[in-house]
């Protein structure tokens, strides 16, 4: 029962760092109606952002600032130079633009960086706290209590905020949007802006349980971010949000027993196959009519 109480906890944390990552993936598709498959690889800048800003200061706070500003900027000059032109283009084009663009970001890291591992161990968090018989490490409880902060601050921003408000505005009918006086263009930029802004906190995250840095740290898990999103049903926050917990709980049950351990990616993809067979459009996404 302990074990299966310490691999739900380890993988409502990873989930959480899924979820994260996902909101970036499923914001920019909503409100741009593209994927950002270069998402993975802003995480990985933000990481030897942070790898730099720690050579510097030794802190992980300054890092973690300095990471966030950095992908920020990252994020909206690849939104106005590398996607803004293509603005009405076919989605080929748009995503041979984003492979491009992932590639460019982690050979520039590869070139400034090198290839071998970066260790930014002042990020990690020892310790753990004791519950009875349960014990649980303060990374992973600093990593719900930032999810959890995340999503909710998230969450009233889109529903309270006048840009909150545009947003879902220029998700529902870009159009109608423009009409109404709302600025796409600087809409679809903020929020390339807060997704970089999150891949920056998941970098952090992830840093601070594996402090093992490379130009492919956000390969994979820009993958399952992007898994749980299709999962929650893209272009839903709420649905990014469930798509990574579940994501994450069910990868750390399957860890956690030897037999299944071995094919733990197999089953997370199995499970985005049998939702997609049940649920085409995601948990909680809308299946949408194409106009003629």
């Amino acid at each position: 029962m302990i074990n299966f109480l310490t691999a739900l906890i380890n993988g409502l944390s990873s989930g959480g760092t899924y979820a994260i990552i996902a909101i970036g993936y499923t914001m920019v598709y909503g409100i741009a109606k593209m994927l950002n498959f270069a998402h993975g690889d802003i995480i990985m800048v933000g990481g030897y952002a942070m790898f730099s800003t720690l050579m510097l200061t030794g802190h992980p706070i300054p890092a973690l600032a300095v990471a966030i500003v950095f992908c920020v900027i990252l994020g909206v000059c690849v939104e106005r130079f590398a996607y803004r032109p293509l603005r009405g283009a076919s989605p080929l084009a748009v995503l041979i633009t984003a492979i491009g663009v992932s590639m460019l970001l982690q050979s520039l890291a590869q070139v400034v960086f090198g290839t071998a591992p970066k260790m930014p161990t002042q990020l990690q968090i020892a310790g753990a706290v004791n519950i009875g018989a349960l014990s649980i490490n303060k990374s992973t409880i600093l990593t719900l209590s930032v999810t959890v902060v995340l999503m909710v601050v998230l969450t009233l921003f889109v529903k309270r905020s006048k840009i909150g408000r545009a947003m879902v505005a220029v998700s529902e009918d870009r159009g109608a949007a423009q009409l109404m006086g709302i600025n796409t263009n600087a809409i679809i930029a903020i929020t390339f802006g807060i997704g970089s802004a999150l891949a920056a906190v998941a970098a952090y995250l992830m840093l601070m349980k594996a402090p093992s840095l490379t130009s492919t740290l956000g390969a994979m898990p820009g993958i399952k971010a992007f898994t749980a999103a299709v999962i929650g049903g893209i272009g839903s926050i709420p649905g990014a949000m469930l798509g990574g917990i579940l994501l994450g709980v069910i990868e750390c049950l399957a860890l956690s027993v030897p037999i299944l351990a071995p094919f733990t990616e197999a089953i997370e993809f199995a499970v985005l196959i049998v939702i997609l067979l049940v649920k085409p459009a995601g948990l909680l996404g809308k299946a949408r009519r194409e106009k003629v």
